[in-house]
């Protein structure tokens, strides 16, 4: 039995803190730790992170923006149409359809284009984990290749678990639009009150609601499968089951933890845009008044200011992106060192030289 003189005397000596070759100590982890080692991680990673995540989003954004490019001349002569006060008769649901159509079709290229951007993401933040929790550091280049080698099935594991997400996305586009139709119908020509369509729309929109537990419940369920596909090399349906054994038992936990850090992500967001709203206000009203201006100066003005809030606002979430999957990523590291013992495995791959 060790014995070691303490500050009252003599007693057993303390245990050795966990070693902690990166961004946190290698033993389970709790929410200081996590939220610290999401932090830490990005700010050892931030360029490569930021820099994956501004190619991807912006490849993402040249997609939708040459869609809605060729879907607005599709549908110019339509909207034309719509908004001649002189045409007689007021429009009606066959009118409608093909925006509706459109809609849903820029709708569906928009979300295809963020769910391969965000893939792109998720396997990025996975390479930058495994190689933080080591303390090492990664190049952009390192970093990029391996998330394209990890794309597949990382997008897998993003896309199955966002289908159940989507499910109630669905639902209440439905009701809106039923709705809609019902206010199209009501004020028609043809002389339907739109009832039916109006009672169809609520009960979707009830159908919604009810399916928002079930689909939280999945996300959580396979937030850590992303990670899991590029850390073991797994295939889509592997990681997802995976996943779905790590987090059994700690539900709630990992809930709790992502609802952390996702609340520090959407205020800091928030107060970011109010504070670039507020001053895109402000300078929209004080320029163009203070030179006299006319409406063309204004609209340009507004015009002006308009893009760049936009642009700030994407470069907002840019920043704060990947600070989510950071935190799942860490919280599948604390799930196998909890589960699988896998503290002494990390420090002997830390101590090892660098594969």
């Amino acid at each position: 039995m060790t014995y070691a003189p303490g500050p009252y005397g003599y007693g057993y000596a303390p245990s050795p803190p966990p070693p902690k070759p990166g961004v946190i100590p290698l033993a389970p982890l709790d929410l200081n730790h996590v939220l610290g080692g999401a932090f830490g991680a990005y700010r050892r990673h931030w360029k490569e992170l930021l820099g994956i995540t501004l190619v991807a989003y912006a490849l993402a954004a040249a997609v939708i923006a040459g869609l809605g490019a060729a879907l607005w001349a599709a549908l110019a002569d339509r909207w034309e149409a719509m908004a001649d006060t002189s045409a007689p008769g007021e429009p009606g649901l066959s009118d409608l359809s093909p925006l509706f159509i459109g809609l849903g079709s820029f709708w569906l290229v928009f979300s295809l284009g963020v769910l391969l951007a965000t893939g792109l993401l998720y396997a990025a933040v996975g390479v930058v984990v495994q190689e933080a929790v080591l303390g090492r550091r990664a190049r952009f280049g390192t970093v990029w290749r391996r998330a394209w080698s990890r794309l597949g099935p990382v997008l897998g594991t993003v896309a199955l678990p966002a289908l159940a997400v989507l499910v109630p996305v669905l639902l209440f586009l439905a009701g809106f639009f039923l709705l809609l139709g019902a206010m199209v119908a009501s004020i028609g020509t043809d002389g339907g009150d739109g009832t039916g369509w109006a009672l169809s729309g609520l009960l979707f929109l009830l159908l919604g609601f009810g399916t928002m537990p079930l689909a939280l419940w999945i996300w959580v369920k396979f937030s850590l499968a992303p990670t899991a596909a590029v850390v073991e090399s797994a295939g889509t349906l592997t990681a997802l089951r995976r996943s779905s054994e790590l987090v059994r038992g700690s539900w709630w936990r990992i809930f709790g933890y992502t609802l952390v850090m996702m609340l520090i992500v959407g205020c800091v967001s928030f107060a970011v845009q109010m504070a670039i709203s507020l001053a895109t206000q402000v300078s929209l009203f004080a320029a163009p008044l203070a030179q006299h201006a006319t409406p063309g100066t204004v609209f340009t003005a507004a015009g002006t200011q308009m893009a760049l809030l936009a642009l700030l606002q994407l470069l907002t979430q840019a920043l704060l992106g990947p600070l989510q999957p950071l935190t799942s990523g860490l919280l599948y590291v604390d799930r196998r060192i909890r589960k699988e013992n896998l503290g002494p495995v990390l420090a002997r791959a830390a101590a090892g030289p660098a594969v």
